[in-house]
């Protein structure tokens, strides 16, 4: 069942997301080699409770962690560590938090010092396929027209596996609602997009195969080929004409910028 969202609740799910957004801005501040994964978490954690949330996926299905923390060829679930980042490595953020009753949810790729031209395009590409597929989540649009969109972009333009397994979707008071929405699929197919839906867009595209599996924590998904992954989320709610994107990018791209130890060239 999709549960359409009033103009005051969708002001409540901003709130949300923008947290969000600040929260993975703050992680931006500090990633650096040497850091772990398991620290960013502890320090995100507290972020959100200082600002009088809760995150969501700490207890989700027995979740144990504040954040999805995801390194290379982790795609996304992945449990934070108490290893080291290093130079090279390219870490995906996933937060989620909860707040007046709604949640928000979103995710950033963040590259560590010196990466190849490649993972460069990697990241590239899959930032602006989320950008793609916003374009599409408009009244009277399908999802199949949002999966299209990030898929003939990603898939067919440059070669890259997108994730069939997990799949975007709705939000709200629940962190998973009805719709679903997949990175691939047809025109035209899928649920009917109508004002005040909010969804979470989030491409999960892999350098190489499409192929991923479960790592031995149960949660870690990981690509097949070892190959690294890149993945991207916004909250958007669905409007005439042109979607409301809850969630913003801007505060973590200044952040990543400011942080000499992040590459942001790409």
């Amino acid at each position: 069942m999709v549960h359409y969202k009033s103009k005051q609740e969708i002001e409540l799910m901003r709130e949300s997301s923008l947290l969000v957004s600040k929260t993975l801005a703050e992680v931006a501040k500090i990633i650096k080699p040497g850091i772990s994964t398991f620290e960013l978490d502890q320090y995100a954690e507290k972020f959100i409770l200082s600002n009088g949330a809760t995150p969501s996926f700490k207890g989700y299905q027995d979740f144990p962690f504040a954040c999805c923390i995801s390194v290379n060829d982790a795609v996304v679930h992945g449990f934070p560590t108490k290893d080291a980042l290093k130079d090279g490595d390219i870490v995906s953020v996933d937060v989620g938090v909860f707040k007046n009753g709604f949640h928000g949810d979103s995710a950033y790729t963040f590259a560590i010092g010196q990466i190849s031209d490649e993972i460069k395009q990697l990241l590239s590409v899959t930032k602006a396929s989320l950008y793609k597929g916003i374009e599409k989540a408009i009244h009277g649009n399908r999802t199949g027209d949002i999966a299209y969109a990030v898929q003939n972009y990603t898939e067919k333009e440059h070669g890259y596996g997108v994730v069939r397994e997990l799949v975007g979707h709705g939000l709200g008071r629940k962190l998973h609602e009805e719709p679903q929405v997949p990175n691939y699929g047809k025109r035209g197919t899928g649920a009917k997009l109508k004002e005040g839906m909010v969804i979470a867009i989030e491409p999960m595209i892999n350098l190489g195969t499409k192929n991923v599996y479960h790592d031995k924590d149960g949660w870690t998904i990981r690509t097949e080929d070892g190959k690294p992954a890149a993945h991207y989320e916004h909250v958007v709610c669905i409007q005439r004409g042109k979607a409301d994107v809850l969630s913003s990018f801007a505060e973590i791209e200044a952040a990543e910028k400011a942080n000499p130890a992040l590459c942001s060239d790409y």
